[in-house]
This record gives C-alpha cells, sequence and structure tokens, in this order.
C-alpha cells in the first residue's frame, strides 16, 4: 500500500447564516469554496515538502463529490450578539524536509487577531514540543522579520481566522480550515 501524502495544501474560512444550525454550516462551507466536497477532518500535521498554494488554486484542483481531506475549526452560535470565531494556525519549518503543525481552534468572545495570533502560537508551540523544546512564545518570536526561531529553526507561522457575532432568529456558523490536495 502507498503512503497517501498530500502535496499541497490552502487555507479558507466561511460564515453563513440560516433558521438551522445544519444549514447555517452548509453555508458557511459555501462561501469557503468547499461545500461540493465530502469532507474527512484529520489531525494536525503539515507534511514535509507539502505547499502552501492559494484558495483559488487549491479550490480549482478539486472536483465536486471528491473525499478531501482537512484540518476544521468550527463553531456556531444562535444567541443574538454573541462574538465567537474559528482559525486554523499554520507553523511550517523553513528546511521543507521537516514537518509542521497545523492547529484548530475555535472561542467565544475573541477578536479576530487575537483567535488567529494564539492559534499561530499554538502550532508553534506543538511544533517545538515534538523538537523537546519548551517555547516561551515571547522570546521566539521574531517581530521585524515576523517568524519564530525555535531551537536554531526559522519557523514560518500564518492563520486564517473567521469571526461573526450571532443574530436574532438565525444560526450563524463560522468556519476555518486546511485543506489537503494533490496527493503523491
Amino acid at each position: 500500500m502507498s503512503a497517501l501524502v498530500p502535496t499541497k495544501v490552502f487555507l479558507t474560512k466561511g460564515i453563513g447564516r440560516h433558521r438551522e444550525n445544519l444549514t447555517s454550516f452548509e453555508l458557511a462551507l459555501r462561501d469557503a469554496g468547499i461545500a461540493q466536497l465530502n469532507i474527512v477532518r484529520v489531525s494536525s500535521i503539515f507534511p514535509p515538502h507539502c505547499m502552501l498554494i492559494p484558495r483559488s488554486r487549491g479550490v480549482d484542483l478539486l472536483n465536486p463529490g471528491e473525499i478531501v481531506y482537512c484540518v476544521l475549526s468550527r463553531n456556531s452560535s444562535n444567541e443574538p450578539n454573541r462574538h465567537f470565531g474559528a482559525a486554523i494556525g499554520l507553523a511550517i519549518p523553513k528546511e521543507r524536509d521537516r514537518y509542521g503543525y497545523i492547529s484548530e481552534h475555535h472561542d467565544f468572545g475573541v477578536k479576530k487577531k487575537q483567535l488567529g495570533d494564539y492559534t499561530e502560537d499554538l502550532a508553534a508551540t506543538m511544533l517545538a514540543s515534538t523538537l523537546g523544546i519548551a517555547l516561551d512564545i515571547d522570546q521566539a518570536w521574531d517581530e521585524r522579520k515576523q517568524q519564530y526561531k525555535i531551537g536554531g529553526r526559522i519557523v514560518r507561522t500564518t492563520n486564517i481566522t473567521q469571526t461573526a457575532s450571532g443574530r436574532e432568529g438565525l444560526w450563524t456558523t463560522v468556519m476555518a480550515a486546511a485543506v489537503f490536495c494533490g496527493f503523491k
């Protein structure tokens, strides 16, 4: 049996509102451009030699009905004015032959930037732990270069975050995903 390792990944996000919770999730998937796919949730490894590609390119590589693997963060509420979000964070080592981490997180009452930064930090911390390093986020982050340095290794991080506030009489769903494609 051959290994199923993705060569590409793209980030996407969406928001949906409807009086039914499930339909609000469907609308969020449509907004993210991935509703036409059969989604299988997986855990959090960014494969070695994998390329982060733009959403438009990634969606074009997929066919309706295709089974796709993704790391998915989802959050829903039907509470009016309730602020909430969902985010995906990536920590990608500069050395392409090493694997990185993808984190997913959802929360209530957190602003978009705070949620995105937290999710990036979470991915970087998970990567550092595989290297046997206790990561001090403040010490490892290089603000000027916008990158982490973990155990002498440079790590690029990014996130995609969707936030919203609930509306009267509607379910609101937010989602963010790292979608794998281009398997070898």
